[in-house]
């Protein structure tokens, strides 16, 4: 065993690993109740361990008899737990820190949009304390293909996903959809996947620019974005390209998206 191994197995602590277990093994039960000889020979523990570890959980609601008290299951009292877990991982809390130091790099405002159906909308965003910002209130909603949140955010789909969507006759991507140019946009999606950002050069807002990245979920797939707002000139926009890009991928990550893993559906 490696000296890393060992040092980490110095601090286990028997019954809390057992108890562990022994949640896992509930969860993980076919059935929606175990008896506790069950319970010891998949967890590998003895009886009287197993029944006061399970005792011991069930005063917290950790877990719960059935109605013949001789079989167990998961107890309500995980349910308050798990909402915590899901709170701390929503992606608007997240974000915060990781908006903040984006607009404090770039001295701009950033964004963070999700998915919703055919449209995004603003989940949060961070004001740089600059002389010069752009407000956008949370719940502003847009359409999905919009701008170069759009470009970021269909670079990422899977291909078949992607080519079903570009067929659609109404698609904003350079503003009005009488002005879309396909050939023009996939370069631009092309090179999207390549960067990791996308940009839209004052094309819908003349005077701003906005750099946006892809925000993935566990699959991988495109579940939002994050983006900036500059007021610099159009030259200078690209350099934040890279920033607005790790600052998606940070993001994925905290998530439970793997965004380093190749992908063969592009």
């Amino acid at each position: 065993m490696a000296d890393g191994k060992k040092s980490e197995e110095r601090y286990l602590v028997p019954a809390v690993e057992q108890a562990s277990r022994v949640l896992f093994c509930l969860a993980a039960a076919g059935a929606s109740h175990m008896s506790l000889l069950e319970i010891c020979a998949q967890v590998g523990i003895h009886k009287s361990k197993a029944f006061s570890i399970l005792e011991t959980l069930q005063r917290f609601g950790l877990v719960q008899r059935n109605t013949d008290g001789k079989r167990y299951a998961l107890g309500p009292g995980l349910v308050s737990l798990s909402r915590k877990v899901l709170d701390d991982l929503s992606p608007p809390r997240l974000a915060q820190p990781i908006l903040g130091e984006l607009a404090a790099k770039a001295g701009s405002t950033s964004v963070l949009g999700l998915i919703d159906a055919r449209n995004i909308f603003v989940a949060a965003k961070h004001e740089s304390e600059g002389n010069i910002g752009v407000t956008m209130r949370i719940g502003h909603r847009l359409p999905l293909t919009y701008g170069a949140h759009g470009k970021a955010i269909v670079a990422f789909l899977p291909r078949k996903e992607r080519d079903r969507l570009l067929r659609e006759k109404d698609l904003y991507f350079h503003g009005d959809p009488s002005r879309l140019d396909r050939a023009r946009l996939q370069k631009e999606l092309a090179r999207c996947r390549r960067e990791g950002f996308a940009e839209d050069l004052g094309e819908l807002n003349r005077g701003l620019h906005v750099v946006a990245a892809p925000v993935l979920g566990p699959n991988r797939a495109p579940i939002g974005f994050i983006e900036i707002f500059v007021l610099f000139s159009g030259k200078a926009v690209h350099r934040f390209g890279p920033l607005v890009a790790e600052a998606g991928k940070t993001l994925s990550r905290k998530l439970g998206a793997d965004v380093d893993e190749r992908r063969d559906d592009f």
